[in-house]
């Protein structure tokens, strides 16, 4: 009776993993070696800005999860993006602000402080409004396709200035890669800097 219980356990086990990685358990216990040895060959992005091989993986997390590297690469993008977005606001907004008393540098003197400032006004609060409707609308469907095989990840069919070419796209991508990279890296250090020096861009 214990066998059997056993059994039925580890089936239902199998079937909750399945139902999350849409990826049938024999199939990925079956491919789990392959995978590893080419996880970095199927991405764009194992580069370094002088073009040479950066197979940056300490915590070995794409070999120990497989089915989620897609995922990984989603959220590597998506952060990118945003710091991107991130670096380009905190300087501009040293120099130029929305129209509205709430925006001015008599309110705001330095972007730093406009998070707490904005949270007390209400900006903020429609800022997370927006993303969350972002993500319930667009981002689930998305990374549900990715999940199902349809979609790669990232990607969200706006192409109007994509290359004809695959190897010039792939170049755009790791381009894309490298640049949010050094922008999450950039965005950290012009928070901490604006904080220690309580200064502007350049932030010196």
């Amino acid at each position: 009776m214990k066998s059997v219980v056993a059994v039925v356990a580890a089936t239902c086990l199998a079937g909750s993993i399945d139902a999350f990685t849409g990826t049938p358990l024999v199939s990925r216990v079956a491919t789990k070696s392959a995978l590893q040895m080419s996880v970095f060959d199927d991405y764009v992005g194992a580069s370094d800005y002088r073009g040479k091989k950066f197979e940056f993986d300490p915590l070995n997390l794409a070999e120990s999860y497989p089915p989620f590297v897609p995922w990984f690469r989603e959220c590597e993008l998506r952060h990118g993006r945003t710091a991107m977005l991130a670096v380009m606001g905190f300087i501009a907004t040293d120099f130029i602000r929305l129209p509205g008393a709430m925006y001015s540098f008599e309110a705001i003197p330095k972007t730093i402080d406009a998070h707490d400032a904005l949270l007390k006004s209400g900006p903020m609060y429609q800022l997370a409004l927006w993303i969350g409707l972002w993500d319930i609308i667009i981002t689930a469907p998305a990374v549900q396709a990715m999940g199902n095989g349809e979609r790669e990840p990232g990607d969200y069919a706006w192409l109007w200035f994509a290359p004809e070419s695959d190897d010039g796209f792939d170049t755009k991508r790791a381009a894309e890669l490298l640049n949010g990279r050094l922008a999450m890296i950039a965005v950290g250090g012009i928070a901490t800097q604006s904080i220690v020096t309580g200064h502007g861009f350049p932030y010196v």
